[in-house]
């Protein structure tokens, strides 16, 4: 029997349901109407993650335990005072008149647990009472918060590379510490120069202080890496520094050696230095930007020993400011040299590599600057801009462990991706949303319309599986991040 049939011939398929419906579009005209009747709207619903993760991570017992206020307030707590503060930067408004523009936001209230929030006297009130202790308190805090979102994101990094660098703020007022000193983009003004080291791997704010306009001493650097050695995970077991040339100084390798860490610093002109460069042996460069380089042995006026130098140099062309100021190569009558000093034996291409990715800094800072309002001093007293200083890159910290528990399962150190916080807020705290209140629960309404609403559901699941256990942190991702 023969079958005139193509065996490949589908059957039929069978209907499996209704075609869906097709809504009929909303049509929106210029007699539309509208009233202002809605309750319980907000447009910052994002800031669900960014409270239950510090709920979770025990934030306002860690304020509670570690902050000495002694001007208790009447309007709130001091819990809800900094909170409210950090908050409101981490929304954008970092001005302390911006919080009348989230005064009533029910979502800000609601994570404060007030009916509203105080006038702005009562915010700069508060602040001027706060000592300069706070903010080294602050710093105390973040670096609690680092270790137990370490642990819970179950991030195990062994090796981390520190960047470290200075900032300028032009002040425009008669603020307290003003110098006229470095300032290129407005040169003869006043300014600030703050000293901050970022972490390279996750880009988290390590530490830093607010400082006056002269330049860093050789103390106050030590100073500074000595605080920032002791602010890094107890997971850490190798460091790699990076500074520009404003931190050359015997004080500043010292404190890397005390610290154990392997550091490549950017070297200033001297005319010893510039003897040993045209004494020295060079060779020709494939391997960098440079025509030619070298290495050689040398210890400084000062330095308790000699330290290995390298060196890149380039003939003499015509270059812009900019990139003279990017690479800070300084002049011989031929040559414009590019000097680094370092304590690790890699070659000179990887080493120049190894520093060329300290850019990335840069856009760290810019970003504090521009989107955590670290720029915005509050007031001309000293103590409340050093303290307001802490809350802003509290406020930005608060972003880069948000990523860390957002990260995917199986990511790499090579494929984590910084999200900047512009960037975050009109992704995943720009939220419209509605409060609601039901037979005494309280819930959240999201519109069913929100592109990355997988991404915020798995954070938020995340997030409430953060449990302490002996005085630890469970993680909540299977997968370690390691270096």
């Amino acid at each position: 029997m023969v079958i005139d049939s193509c065996k490949h011939t589908r059957k039929t398929p069978v209907p499996q349901g209704s075609p869906r419906l097709c809504s009929e579009p909303n049509k929106i005209a210029a007699n539309t109407h509208f009233d202002f009747s809605g309750k319980n709207l907000t447009a910052y619903g994002g800031l669900l993650p960014v409270a239950t993760m510090l709920e979770k991570l025990g934030f306002k017992k860690l304020v509670e335990e570690t902050l000495s206020v002694y001007r208790i307030p009447r309007a709130m707590t001091i819990y809800q005072f900094l909170l409210g503060m950090v908050l409101a930067i981490y929304v954008g408004f970092s001005r302390l008149n911006h919080l009348r523009f989230v005064a009533q936001d029910p979502m800000l209230t609601g994570v404060l647990q007030v009916g509203q929030l105080p006038p702005q006297s009562t915010f700069w009130r508060f602040l001027a009472s706060l000592h300069l202790q706070v903010a080294k308190q602050l710093l105390a805090v973040q670096r609690v918060l680092r270790q137990r979102v370490w642990e819970a994101a179950n991030v195990q990094l062994d090796t981390v590379t520190l960047d470290t660098d200075t900032t300028v703020h032009t002040l425009y007022g008669q603020q307290m510490g003003g110098r006229k000193s470095y300032n290129p983009k407005n040169k003869g003004k006043k300014s600030y120069q703050p000293m901050l080291t970022f972490l390279a791997e996750t880009r988290e704010y390590l530490g830093g202080e607010l400082r006056n306009g002269d330049r860093p001493t050789g103390r106050q650097i030590a100073r500074h890496l000595e605080s920032i050695f002791a602010a890094l995970p107890s997971c850490v077991r190798k460091i790699l520094a990076r500074a520009d040339a404003g931190f050359y100084c015997w004080e500043a390798v010292e404190a890397y050696e005390k610290g154990k860490a392997s550091f490549i610093i950017v070297a200033c002109k001297t005319r010893r230095l510039l003897e040993e460069l045209q004494q020295a042996h060079w060779k020709p460069s494939p391997k960098t930007d440079a025509d030619e380089q070298c290495e050689f042995w040398y210890q400084p006026e000062g330095w308790g020993k000699a330290y290995r130098f390298i060196a890149l140099r380039y003939r003499k062309q015509t270059q812009t400011r900019e990139e003279r100021e990017q690479y800070q190569l300084f002049d011989s009558p031929q040559y414009t040299y590019r000097v680094f000093v370092t304590d690790m034996r890699d070659a000179i291409d990887l080493l120049v590599w190894l520093y060329n990715q300290r850019a990335g800094a840069e856009n760290l800072i810019k970003e504090a600057n521009n989107d955590a309002g670290l720029a915005a001093h509050p007031s001309r007293r000293w103590a409340m801009n050093c303290v307001h200083f802490q809350l802003a890159m509290l406020a930005y910290n608060l972003n880069c462990w948000l990523l860390l528990f957002q990260r995917e399962e199986q990511s790499k150190m090579e494929q984590l991706q910084h999200t900047t916080l512009a960037i975050a807020r009109l992704r995943f705290l720009f939220l419209a949303a509605k409060i609601w209140r039901h037979s005494g629960r309280v819930g959240i309404s999201y519109s069913d319309q929100y592109a990355d609403r997988g991404l915020f559901q798995r954070l938020m699941d995340r997030l409430r599986k953060v449990a302490p256990k002996n005085g630890k942190c469970l993680p909540v991702l299977a997968t370690a991040l390691l270096s």
